[in-house]
């Protein structure tokens, strides 16, 4: 936010500076102009300049033609925002309607349509629009890092709930006050905001790769509180609950591993078996919390199948695999 106020600092000056070199008039107006072209992302300022340059333009237009017609009276500026606003608004450029009437209220205290007039309100907009795009594209900012350090935290929440999921099925009286339950959330949705802005700010780009895997941690989030949902049924340790954890366990390291191998689907799938062959639950409790259990697998295995879609897989020796 500060590289904004200093962006928009240069760019005032320097459209005023503009504007006063080529001795035109209301130049403190190219400041005002700079100023609302000002963005945070290149494309949103991008989008923003070109909106308002061709409301002003059109602005412009009509405005000249309502007072060719009708003269320059106090009424005829009702005219101008009864025909104009309505159009601008239809055509989705209410973004510049503002910037539109401050041009034209420059030729109405002018009092006079002129090509001079007109010249000088286009150099205006045109001055303080370019300069404010020159001034956006010279510093995007570099969010590399953070959008690395959003990465490591979201995974660093993730390990510790998979560490305290492991931990509840050994010892069900475990206390865990689920403070990373809390955090993982705000944290996925600053990577989201974070991948989003640094997308927008790069013109040409084939593909984003940082909104893709925040949005895959938002839905694996979304599988963690159904699982957190089935271990709350696990109230006495189980040997099947024993084996479970150990899953988790291996979850736990592998959710920070840039790469995805598929231990731990692999391991899932052999405890499936496994548990096919187990005697059947004698007590009604005992029913319960296996089924937690074995419905606990099956979000387990959702959860992976959602880190593996759409993810190349380690085919051969030296070939990367994916994140988990």
């Amino acid at each position: 936010m500060g590289i904004r106020f200093v962006k928009t600092a240069a760019a005032v000056y320097l459209s005023i500076l503009a504007a006063k070199l080529l001795h035109l008039d209301y130049a403190l107006s190219a400041g005002l102009i700079a100023v609302l072209g000002i963005d945070v992302t290149l494309k949103r300022s991008l989008n923003t300049i070109l909106v308002r340059i061709a409301a002003s333009l059109s602005g412009l237009l009509i405005a000249s033609v309502i007072f060719l017609l009708l003269g320059f009276h106090l009424w005829t500026i009702p005219v101008f925002v009864l025909i104009v606003y309505p159009l601008q608004a239809r055509f989705k450029l209410s973004d510049g309607i503002v910037l539109s009437s401050v041009l034209v209220f420059h030729m109405v205290d002018k009092q006079v349509v002129t090509w001079g007039n007109l010249f000088n309100e286009v150099a205006l907009l045109l001055i303080g629009m370019g300069i404010a795009s020159i001034m956006n594209l010279l510093y995007r900012p570099r969010t590399d890092a953070d959008l690395e350090a959003a990465k490591r935290r979201v995974n660093g929440l993730f390990s510790a709930i998979f560490l305290h999921m492991a931990d509840h099925l050994r010892d069900p009286a475990t206390v865990w006050d689920g403070n990373e339950l809390l955090e993982a959330p705000e944290a996925i949705k600053e990577g989201l905001e974070l991948s989003r802005r640094t997308a927008e700010n790069k013109l040409f780009q084939a593909e984003d790769q940082w909104t893709p895997y925040f949005e895959m941690r938002r839905q694996h989030f979304d599988s963690i509180q159904r699982m957190i949902d089935l271990l709350a049924q696990v109230y006495q340790t189980l040997p099947h609950g024993e084996a479970v954890a150990g899953l988790f366990d291996s979850l736990s390291g592998g959710v920070k591993s840039d790469y995805y191998a598929g231990e731990v689907e692999v391991s899932l799938l052999q405890l499936e078996k496994e548990f096919k062959a187990m005697p059947l639950p004698v007590t009604r409790e005992e029913f319960e919390m296996r089924s937690a259990l074995l419905q606990l697998c099956l979000e387990l295995k959702t959860y992976l199948a959602m880190s593996r879609k759409g993810k190349k897989i380690r085919r051969q020796e030296g070939e990367a695999a994916q994140p988990a």
